[in-house]
């Protein structure tokens, strides 16, 4: 590699002598320029100054065929190595300058540092640089570098045409991938500025110094589609492996990527886990923009040709050198062209002022002269082999081109005319998917609607439930004479009728929404006391099914209202209850003979009906709040089939029964009538009968308990007497026997009272009263009553107070008691007492 560099440097000798020579030779005002130039673009690359020299010995070639004053004047090139270093660089710059000539321009300057150290200097030297290489865009800075040109457009110059680009195809939202290295950052800067003033929306700027897979990554979640891409070419694949990865390429993704020269740039390394087909799977359709190489126009320039022309005859003078091509030749020929055409022109102006100057010994100072050198190139203007040349500020306005991956080349698709601002597209532009991607998926919002079909259908079938009800109106009301209809109350029916007719109304209502009526109209539908609005309940993203670029954002249409919950509570309560009382009404008319009047059974079965079907449609609608279909198939079955079951439920039994013998149904149920009638006096009076049986009873037993009471009281009252009486008998001292002057009957007497020991014998006469009569006091007739009434006593009423059976309370069967009385009342004659 030495060896070649010797090599070099010794052709680079070889020619700079031949040009030397040539214009000393010529007799033309020679012109020095200072050539500053690294001899390698990088160490161990190919010699760039080698490549470019032919573009630079066509161009002064061309230069001495041109008519004067052109060809009045012969460029003097002295070459400055700066080898890419800053201190070698600086200090190959000011030998120049200390050792060469008086140096009018300094042509060249590739490495950015070293290009900006002497840039930075050229003020105070009062010269002026211009280079075809440097596109760094930090030296756009004036204030910094106010005496630097470039023929080559900056890096900046990309951003007004990508500008261009993205307003063309609508592209309104953006994102940047920016490599930490070299000028990207600034050309990043640059680019936000130009969009924002172009009110473009930047999604998100993105920078990574190593791995960009992180970058991509958080690109693709804030749904970035259109991504400028700002990375060198050893980055490249990399970003390409994570696109790959990603799967960030495709129909749905637009990169837009520097333009890199190299040969098959994409061909993997170590460094990434891709192969070339998916680098180039992930690249294809990737737009680069970069400035023009060489003009596509037939258009003759300066030099008396055409671009294509020139390229032919740089091509053979390079194939004769031995040399390798150069993108930057074209501009390295137009750069000696335009410092040819500076210098001619403030030559000419210094030769008119010495020739017009009343003074006989004219100078001019190096500082007017650099002032004269930089208003000259400032004006430039011609066509050169890249295009127009033209500065702004020391900046060329050209033109940059559009070109496009397509399996795997590249392809021209426009170019960009910076001076016009003008974008010129070709139709050999082709994007993957059917038409250019979008900058972000496009939300689409889709209303979750009732299917048309659906609705027509469940409609129909509605209608079919709205004619059977209006057709057991017509029946109720047409034979509402009937006495059968009469005992089913025919009012109340029609209401159930209406009612049916409303709820199968609902379900045309229910199937409503924004894609049959408008918002308006829906919203007026849904008015109430804490009326009901049109609310919009959005879901999540769902990704479209044609694999398009779109993004549907379901959403879907109610009627609510701010209280909803405590409203569907109280509804649901009242209607519960109204439920609970249809049902407690239909238990307590179950016993109801006439058929006319017992709707009981189909009451209930109504009612159940009604309760389940209510509780499988509140239920399942709740579920099927997000899928409009389901809910409203369910929510209409629900409603026509209770409302159809309780219609038929109340009204076939009796279109049947009238149907059959409409006179006999009418009899029938009038004789049932008057027979439930007769039943119904007859059970009340049964029930009276039953009622003054039991009130009697009740009365009856009422007074026998009081009865029972009182003999109680008077047994007990009795009992205390006999144990007085037995008491007295037993405290007699003796028994007295007396002996009947009738007969041998002997009975025994007691005189416990008397207090008499002795005992004496009545007279005879003493035995009977007056008129004959038995004396009531006289022993026999003492004891007959002590042995008849003590029994009676004890006995008699001792069933009613529980005792023994009345049956042993007779005299006749009261002998042991008899016995044990006589035996109480034996005693002594000194016992009876006096008043016996």
């Amino acid at each position: 590699m030495e060896d070649r560099g010797s090599v070099g440097k010794v052709l680079l000798l070889v020619a700079f002598l031949e040009l030397v020579l040539t214009s000393l030779c010529s007799g033309r005002h020679p012109l020095p320029i200072l050539w500053i130039m690294p001899q390698t673009a990088e160490p161990g690359g190919s010699n760039l100054t080698e490549a470019l020299l032919p573009a630079v010995q066509l161009a002064l070639q061309h230069l001495s065929r041109q008519p004067a004053p052109l060809r009045n004047y012969q460029l003097q090139l002295h070459f400055a190595d700066t080898q890419c270093d800053n201190a070698k660089g600086l200090k190959a710059f000011y030998d120049a300058l200390f050792y060469g000539p008086k140096y009018f321009i300094v042509f060249g300057g590739l490495c950015p540092s070293v290009t900006s150290i002497i840039a930075e200097s050229l003020q105070g030297w009062n010269l002026v640089q211009l280079s075809f290489a440097a596109t760094t865009a930090s030296l756009a800075d004036k204030k910094k570098y106010p005496n630097f040109f470039r023929i080559i457009p900056s890096d900046n110059a990309v951003n007004p045409a990508l500008v261009k680009f993205l307003k063309r195809y609508g592209w309104n939202r953006v994102g940047t991938l920016t490599q930490e290295v070299q000028s990207f950052p600034v050309v990043q800067k640059d680019l936000i500025k130009q969009l924002e003033k172009a009110n473009i929306q930047i999604a998100l700027t993105e920078t990574f110094s190593q791995d960009p897979c992180e970058s991509i990554r958080n690109l693709k979640v804030n749904d970035v589609k259109i991504i400028i891409g700002q990375f060198d070419e050893l980055s490249a694949t990399k970003v390409l492996c994570c696109t790959y990865h990603l799967n960030m390429f495709g129909g749905r993704y637009q990169w837009l990527i520097p333009d890199w020269h190299q040969e098959s740039w994409w061909s993997p390394s170590g460094l990434v886990n891709c192969s070339s087909q998916s680098l180039l799977k992930a690249m294809e359709g990737s737009i680069s923009v970069d400035y023009e190489t060489l003009s596509a126009k037939q258009i003759r320039g300066v030099s008396g040709r055409s671009p294509q022309e020139y390229q032919r005859e740089y091509d053979k003078w390079r194939e004769e050198a031995g040399v390798e091509s150069s993108r930057l030749h074209g501009f390295a020929y137009d750069g000696i062209w335009t410092v040819a055409k500076t210098l001619t022109r403030v030559m000419e102006v210094v030769r008119h002022k010495e020739r017009y100057s009343i003074h006989q010994n004219f100078t001019i100072s190096q500082k007017e002269l650099g002032q004269m050198v930089f208003e000259a190139m400032n004006e430039t203007n011609f066509f050169g082999v890249t295009g127009q040349v033209l500065f702004k500020d020391g900046e060329r306005i050209g033109t940059m081109q559009f070109t496009q991956i397509q399996e795997g080349k590249k392809v021209k698709i426009g170019e960009y005319n910076s001076i016009t601002d003008v974008l010129e597209l070709n139709r050999k532009i082709r994007f993957p998917g059917t038409a250019p991607p979008r900058d972000q998926t496009l939300v689409r919002p889709q209303r979750k609607e009732i299917n048309v079909l659906l609705y027509c259908i469940l409609s129909s079938v509605t209608i079919l439930g709205m004619l059977m009800a209006s057709a057991f109106l017509i029946f109720n009301i047409k034979n509402r004479s009937h006495r059968f209809i009469k005992m089913s109350s025919p009012n109340m029916n029609n209401l159930i009728i209406l009612g049916g007719m409303l709820s199968y109304s609902s379900i045309f209502f229910f199937g409503l929404d924004g894609s049959f009526v408008s918002e308006e109209v829906f919203e007026t539908l849904c008015t109430a006391i804490d009326p009901l609005r049109r609310t919009v309940e959005v879901f999540s993203l769902e990704l479209d099914p044609l694999g398009e670029d779109i993004a549907l954002r379901p959403f879907l249409e109610h009627c609510e209202n701010t209280h909803m919950t405590t409203w569907l509570a109280i509804i649901y309560v009242y209607k519960g209850f109204l439920m609970l009382f249809g049902c407690f009404l239909a238990w307590e008319t179950r016993n109801v003979s006439i058929p006319a009047l017992n709707d009981s059974c189909y009451i209930g079965m109504s009612v159940y009906n009604v309760g389940i079907m209510c509780i499988i449609g509140a239920s399942v609608s709740y579920m099927t709040r997000d899928q409009p279909n389901v809910q409203f198939c369910v929510v209409a079955l629900v409603i026509f089939f209770s409302s159809t079951v309780t219609l038929c439920l109340v009204f076939v039994p009796k279109l049947i029964t009238m149907r059959r013998d409409p006179d006999s149904a009418t009899q029938s149920a009038w004789y049932q009538l008057t027979q439930g009638i007769k039943r119904d006096v007859e059970d009340t009076q049964r029930r009276s009968s039953i009622t003054s049986v039991v009130q009697t009873s009740s009365s009856r037993l009422y007074s026998l308990q009081t009865e029972n009471q009182g003999l109680r009281r008077r047994v007990m009252e009795l009992d205390s007497e006999l144990e007085v009486v037995a008491r007295q008998m037993q405290d007699l001292p003796q028994m007295f026997l007396c002996k009947e002057h009738f007969g041998e009957k002997t009975f025994t007497t007691h005189a416990g009272v008397l207090g008499r020991n002795k005992c004496r014998t009545l007279p005879q006469n003493s035995r009977t009263s007056r008129n004959g009569a038995k004396d009531i006091n006289s022993p026999e007739q003492l004891q007959r009553r002590l042995s008849l009434q003590l029994p009676i006593l004890h006995h008699a009423y001792l069933p009613s107070i529980g005792g023994v059976d009345a049956s042993s309370a007779s005299p006749s069967n009261s002998t042991s008691s008899l016995s044990k009385h006589a035996a109480m009342a034996t005693c002594s004659y000194s016992h009876v007492p006096t008043r016996l």
